[in-house]
């Protein structure tokens, strides 16, 4: 039985920002970064909902 790849959180910012430029659509990406569509639209639903903490006073990061 195999695991799990586990990403980093660099390697799903950068996937995430890629959706973004609107060049190629979510199978292309999975395809080149060789993860399933669903990890694309994950990472993607998860950059949007997040994206305002970049920008809260204080450098707190979220945990």
């Amino acid at each position: 039985m195999s695991k799990r790849k586990q990403h980093s959180p660099e390697f799903k910012a950068k996937m995430a920002l890629e959706t973004q430029k609107r060049e190629q659509t979510a199978a292309e990406l999975a395809s080149r970064f060789g993860v399933h569509p669903t990890m694309i639209h994950t990472c993607k639903r998860a950059l949007l909902e997040d994206a305002s903490g970049v920008f809260e006073r204080g450098g707190k990061k979220a945990p």
